[in-house]
């Protein structure tokens, strides 16, 4: 009896393993033909903002080079967590990724105490996509027409900046020339770029430390005043705007990137599939072109790269946080 019983569960086990072998193999096999069906490119912010731009622009050459229809969904608010939550509880298949800037993946883990989810082990980091520089503008009723005059006017008023939500690039950015100029100022958060542009054309807000991508259209037509921009050296886009390093705080620098993210536990087949496309793709004439006339530069590091990326700096912001008080409200 003992032994029939054995047998039994022996067979039972053999059966198990089988099934779980046939799973397996058809999980590979599901890997390695992605992709079979179009894939959800989730922009964690508003339309118009650059997150945005450059996230329409990669979707429209993944579509070319992968043979499916890369659909770019925007999903914005509370600094790009909504989008953060939906993705890592979506299943981890490749067919839901999402470009997120570099403020979510190294800042909003220390502005958010209690999220629902982690950035660091609930997603795989495949590359950082592209970065550009950021400018400082000032709303046509503000009284200056470069850093110095800026600066004096400031600290004799109580002004306010806007930004993309709390804890985004332009916020920090903001927080980061407020720090070093040494003047008060109010921050606005709004749900997306082009929102806090938009009431800075209409005078809503005092300034903005936006991406060059978003604002130069806006500062071009005139619509609002280019004060700096916050790359070591001028950009092409805006050749007669100085540096903010050259308008008198020496060294400072601030550029904005975006990254490509997938759920933990996809498989590497496909992660390496994305990884390989995003690539192809980027360094694409076309792609290459459209970069820079938005003021972007290419990156496409290695997702180990990328990670080590994210650490160091996050590590830095951790610092910036903590020192600074500055905390999500």
């Amino acid at each position: 009896m003992f032994i029939k019983k054995m047998s039994s569960i022996r067979r039972k086990a053999i059966k198990l393993f089988g099934l779980m072998l046939i799973v397996g193999v058809g999980s590979v096999a599901q890997a390695q033909s992605w992709p079979t069906k179009p894939i959800k490119l989730i922009i964690p912010f508003a339309a118009g903002g650059t997150t945005d731009i450059l996230g329409r622009l990669l979707a429209q050459q993944l579509t070319k080079d992968l043979g499916q229809n890369v659909i770019v969904e925007n999903k914005g608010g509370a600094g790009g967590n909504i989008a953060a939550e939906f993705v890592a509880l979506a299943p981890a298949d490749g067919y839901t990724i999402m470009l997120a800037s570099g403020s979510m993946l190294t800042v909003n883990p220390f502005l958010y105490k209690r999220l629902p989810f982690s950035y660091a082990t609930d997603f795989n980091f495949i590359t950082n996509v592209a970065s550009g520089p950021m400018l400082l503008s000032v709303s046509k009723k503000v009284p200056a027409n470069n850093l110095a005059e800026f600066i004096a006017y400031a600290k004799t008023k109580d002004l306010n900046f806007g930004s993309a939500g709390i804890g985004s690039q332009v916020h920090m950015a903001g927080e980061n020339l407020t720090y070093a100029a040494g003047i008060p100022a109010t921050h606005v958060p709004y749900k997306g770029e082009s929102a806090a542009i938009n009431d800075l054309v209409a005078g809503q807000i005092d300034f903005m430390v936006g991406n060059l991508t978003a604002a130069t259209g806006f500062a071009k037509a005139g619509q609002i005043k280019p004060i700096g921009v916050t790359s070591a050296k001028r950009v092409p886009q805006l050749p007669n705007v100085p540096t903010i390093a050259e308008g008198g705080i020496a060294g400072f620098e601030s550029t904005g990137w975006f990254g490509l993210v997938a759920p933990a536990k996809t498989p590497q087949v496909i992660l390496n599939k994305i990884y390989e496309a995003t690539v192809k793709a980027v360094k694409s004439e076309a792609m290459q072109k459209s970069l820079e006339l938005n003021g972007l530069t290419a990156v496409v590091n290695t997702p180990k790269q990328f990670a080590e990326q994210i650490q160091a700096e996050s590590v830095n912001w951790e610092k910036v946080i903590k020192g600074r008080n500055i905390q999500a409200r």
